[in-house]
């Protein structure tokens, strides 16, 4: 059994919509019915009656609905009541920020942070927690960090509604392709590529929030690119490392990239900064009047933010 199994079935039973639970809960509609099977499996029983729409939930399954509220509320409960016992880290603002932004922007922003903040507020106690976008953001939605780091792009935006949860823009990052450099300084391998020659390409993995929009710029970028998949991962970490040993080309955010483009051991690989996405930097939390847990430092960070410190 699975808690979140627990929270899809509440949710499927609110909304009465296996679209629309899907969204809400930030995963692909396969992937929630496939929750929502498990937990079926687990009941042994049929707890939702398929044959009709809007989806309603069978006998079963409205004794189960009763249940699930009473665990779920028990479960919070404890959790508060654990959270008492540990006075000692309520100065700790906890962060949960997707994997690419954890290696490359959040440790810069973090020590601008404190240089600004020390006069005024002391110093700063901070947890990060590193995850994939869609476990940074179910973090922030079920009450598990304080506040949430990650990119955004029109095309893909994250489903949070701002009726419960506040956003501030930290800046700005840029998504393009890179390559080792040659003995010449050039890339050693560039786009469009040639049909006979096609360039080897590392990629992000199937899901991945940036290989989605890598997909963007691929599908925007007005000519054909001859790419050969021959490498993927959900870190732009292990794409850089890849990179640097001269496997093939990546789309990486520019601040992973900064020191090896000062060093020249990366190289822009498209011509004239083409085939590239600025994607914003932003940072969210649930709204004070709902806020689940508040720490008067988080408060005074978030107003720090809001008057344009550490942008």
């Amino acid at each position: 059994m699975d808690t979140k199994w627990l929270e899809d079935f509440v949710s499927l039973a609110e909304t009465r919509s296996f679209s629309r639970s899907a969204q809400l809960r930030h995963v692909t509609q396969p992937a929630f019915s496939r929750r929502i099977q498990a937990l079926e499996a687990w009941a042994g029983i049929d707890l939702v009656d398929r044959s009709s729409y809007p989806t309603r939930l069978t006998p079963a399954g409205e004794t189960f609905h009763g249940q699930a509220l009473e665990i779920l509320g028990a479960l919070q409960a404890t959790r508060n009541l654990m959270g008492s016992h540990q006075a000692a880290g309520r100065d700790m603002i906890e962060f949960a920020v997707p994997h690419t932004l954890a290696f490359t922007f959040f440790p810069h922003w973090l020590m601008d942070l404190k240089t600004d903040l020390r006069p005024t507020f002391g110093a700063l106690k901070s947890r990060l927690t590193a995850l994939n976008v869609h476990d940074a953001v179910l973090r922030l939605t079920e009450g598990g960090c304080d506040l949430l780091i990650a990119y955004h792009h029109a095309s893909q935006p994250l489903q949070l509604s701002p009726d419960r949860y506040q956003m501030l823009s930290l800046g700005s990052e840029t998504l393009a392709p890179y390559a080792k450099a040659g003995p010449d300084g050039q890339p050693l391998f560039s786009l469009p590529g040639q049909p006979r020659d096609r360039v080897p390409f590392l990629g992000f993995a199937s899901g991945a929030y940036m290989a989605r929009l890598v997909e963007l710029i691929l599908k925007q970028a007005g000519q054909p690119l001859h790419l050969e998949p021959i490498y993927e991962t959900d870190m732009a970490e292990g794409l850089k490392a890849m990179a640097l040993e001269g496997h093939g080309l990546a789309f990486l955010p520019h601040s992973s990239v900064r020191q090896e483009l000062k060093s020249r051991r990366l190289v822009p690989a498209a011509p004239g900064g083409s085939l590239a996405l600025t994607m914003e930097v932003r940072i969210y939390r649930e709204r004070p009047e709902t806020a689940r847990h508040r720490k008067p430092g988080v408060q005074a960070l978030w107003d720090f933010l809001g008057t344009g410190g550490a942008a």
